[in-house]
């Protein structure tokens, strides 16, 4: 069964199971879960799935790369690098933009960020060059920062990586502090609640 075609121009027609399928592919919905998602758009119809095809369509032409930090935006420079409310002497560094997203959603730091777009794995064959780095340190070295805060996850890898970039950044004269209490080992940030975020922010510490 297939649903009606596409309107002329926005791509070939796929059936409910192709559907089915790319909706499968996000993190945390399997095949089950897709289908329950598919159904309740179909009797949605106009209240929900044609007001998102739309939204999708409308990001998916607008949505830039912060040339700055990282960041996914509509706008290059991100509204976060923009903001002149945000103190630009902070940096908080992030492996990905869901855990930019995490944090910021909990209002608990109003400095700006910087997204790694990953971590350093011998294992995986990801080396310093093939994240954000040098860009990060050239901020810090162009820029007033008084400290750099490692927001990264508890496993080896972002460990790896913290201890890297603070040798990195330890002849900039700048405080390099990462998260402390509240942050357990092996968790990821995009999967905390607010309060232990906020724990875990407020007790940073000297890395």
């Amino acid at each position: 069964m297939a649903i009606n075609p596409l309107p002329p121009g926005t791509g070939t027609t796929i059936g409910i199971d192709g559907l089915i399928a790319l909706l499968a592919k996000l993190p945390g919905l399997g095949p089950r879960s897709a289908r329950r998602a598919v159904l309740q758009l179909i009797k949605k119809r106009e209240s929900l799935m044609q007001p998102l095809a739309r939204a999708l369509a409308d990001v998916a032409d607008s949505i830039r790369i912060c040339g700055t930090c990282g960041n996914v935006d509509v706008q290059d420079p991100c509204a976060i690098c923009c903001d002149p409310k945000r103190d630009a002497g902070l940096i908080c560094v992030v492996e990905d933009v869901s855990d930019l997203w995490a944090l910021d959603r909990a209002g608990l730091f109003r400095g700006r960020y910087h997204v790694l777009g990953g971590t350093l794995s011998a294992l995986d064959g990801i080396g310093p060059d093939d994240l954000n780095i040098g860009p990060l340190v050239d901020r810090v070295r162009e820029g007033d920062i008084r400290e750099v805060i490692l927001a990264l996850n508890a496993t080896v890898d972002g460990q790896t990586t913290a201890h890297y970039i603070t040798d990195r950044l330890g002849a900039l004269n700048i405080d390099v502090t990462a998260l402390a209490h509240g942050l357990p080992v092996g968790g990821e940030l995009d999967y905390l609640d607010d309060g232990t975020l906020a724990a875990a922010m407020k007790a940073r510490r000297k890395f």
